[in-house]
């Protein structure tokens, strides 16, 4: 393990993740709100631990190898979420215990949108801001991750993707051009939030307001400046704005990326992948929204159709943005919503979950299994995009579902011996591990009455999804310390 190059990146990192604690200060004295202090603070101390860290060993030059870039990614996210949480605590309004803050920033950073804050519309404006800029930075750390750093790794979804759709991706080992893949999606990223904040602004929303629910839009974050989160607008037309942008932020950057570098808009409907997502995000809100109608939940046609269609993409997605409380609808249509952000966003977007392409290969799997039943004799390859996907990959897939499903059972009887009931439990696991913020029942609006053990296991699971189990889970194997 090179600890001196790993500890200088981490210095690095710091210091430039210190520079994110001025914009809320900013906002703190053009509001004129008292919150400015907290990040000054936050920021001096980030700066200098960052320093610390990077002076004694700023001369290393040598080259990361690949068990190096597990630990750098974990301590990405790990470190920026403890340190994230220093204006949290330092805060008087809100004043946040350590677990508290700890939790509220790993769920922004990792976009997951769970939130221990109650009274989100008397908080000064530069801590609502702070918010949904961690959830913005940790998307666009998302999509960098899984599309020019996870592949190098040989463990993130990206390398299903690879088969039909020729990213921006190095195959081989951290090079420069990781800089200019970083650089080409900060500008889509950057993009879309301009354009997600301009039109929120034209429907209705004030300027901050538009930034903020932007930034929380294209992150696929859920964070909210409201406690009524996107229902305090109550205007259909920021709900179908919020609607258009979560599936475009769900879908691949990579492949979003090809078709703006090629001015093909119709290579969406040639990716496998992308038609899946589109699929499921709608089959399920077509579901959602006859089911709302028919079952009386909604008497009103139109009400049924506006609410099912926006949550059940919101959910679908996983950025739990809400405009009514699901988990008071009827049972099968609350917990059909909670299972559809077991599938998630594209892989390569900001959405959590399992990812589609790993969903479609798991899909094609079964139905070859199926077929081999009738012909044991046959050879049936598995084809995504007309190419066939390599027996490796497939084996990868089943691997990742299984220690999803192994790390969930053990987090959900984790909770169940803190003293959740089981269906708070269940549902804080499935939306902390996907991403998604509210559950049910003891975790519907939020998650500040549940106990702290709780919600230190809530976000080792929220890093854990985040990270795609492999590049967190090798940590912790005997192998992966043996020289």
């Amino acid at each position: 393990m090179n600890f001196s190059s790993v500890q200088r990146i981490l210095g690095i990192l710091l210091m430039v993740f210190s520079i994110t604690m001025l914009p809320p200060v900013a906002v703190a004295l053009w509001y004129d709100d008292g919150a400015a202090p907290p990040f000054a603070v936050a920021f001096l101390i980030t700066l200098l631990a960052g320093a610390l860290l990077w002076a004694p060993v700023r001369t290393q030059r040598r080259e990361l190898r690949l068990r190096d870039g597990f630990m750098v990614v974990v301590m990405f996210w790990t470190v920026l979420g403890l340190t994230g949480a220093l204006p949290f605590t330092l805060a008087t309004n809100p004043h946040m215990s350590l677990t508290d803050a700890v939790f509220e920033s790993v769920s922004g950073l990792t976009t997951t949108g769970a939130t221990v804050i109650v009274g989100l519309d008397q908080l000064p404006r530069s801590i609502l801001y702070y918010r949904q800029q961690l959830q913005w930075l940790g998307g666009m750390g998302i999509i960098v991750l899984a599309v020019a750093v996870l592949p190098i790794l040989g463990i993130g979804g990206m390398q299903l993707y690879r088969a039909e759709t020729p990213g921006p991706m190095k195959d081989s080992k951290l090079t420069p051009r990781i800089t200019e893949t970083a650089k080409a999606l900060w500008y889509l990223y950057l993009g879309l939030t301009v354009a997600c904040s301009l039109a929120f602004w034209g429907a209705g929303m004030t300027p901050f307001d538009a930034i903020c629910h932007a930034f929380s839009t294209i992150a696929i974050g859920g964070y909210s400046t409201h406690d009524a989160s996107m229902g305090y607008f109550n205007n259909t037309l920021i709900e179908m704005i919020t609607v258009l942008f979560l599936l475009i932020s769900g879908a691949n950057f990579a492949l979003h990326f090809t078709a703006w570098q090629n001015r093909k808009p119709f290579i969406y409907f040639a990716d496998s992948e992308f038609r899946f997502y589109l699929l499921i995000q709608l089959g399920v809100a077509l579901f959602v929204m006859l089911a709302l109608y028919f079952t009386g939940t909604y008497h009103d046609w139109w009400e049924a159709v506006t609410l099912g269609l926006f949550q059940a993409v919101s959910i679908g997605t996983t950025a739990g943005f809400t405009t009514a409380d699901y988990s008071i609808w009827p049972g099968f249509v609350a917990i059909t919503l909670l299972f559809t952000s077991f599938v998630g966003g594209c892989a390569g977007s900001t959405g959590g979950g399992i990812k589609a392409i790993r969903f479609l290969l798991l899909v094609k799997q079964g139905v070859r299994e199926i077929n081999r039943l009738i012909h044991p004799s046959a050879q049936i390859p598995i084809r995504v995009g007309g190419k066939s996907v390599q027996p490796r990959v497939v084996e990868a897939v089943w691997g990742f579902f299984a220690l999803y499903v192994a790390s969930f059972t053990f987090m959900y009887i984790g909770l169940a011996i803190t003293g959740l009931d089981l269906m708070t439990s269940f549902s804080a696991v499935a939306a902390s591990i996907n991403n998604l913020g509210p559950g049910m029942a003891g975790v519907a609006l939020n998650y500040a009455d549940i106990n702290n053990p709780a919600k230190w296991v809530l976000c080792f699971a929220m890093l854990l999804g985040r990270l795609e189990i492999f590049t967190l889970l090798v940590l912790l194997t005997p192998a992966y310390w043996r020289r």
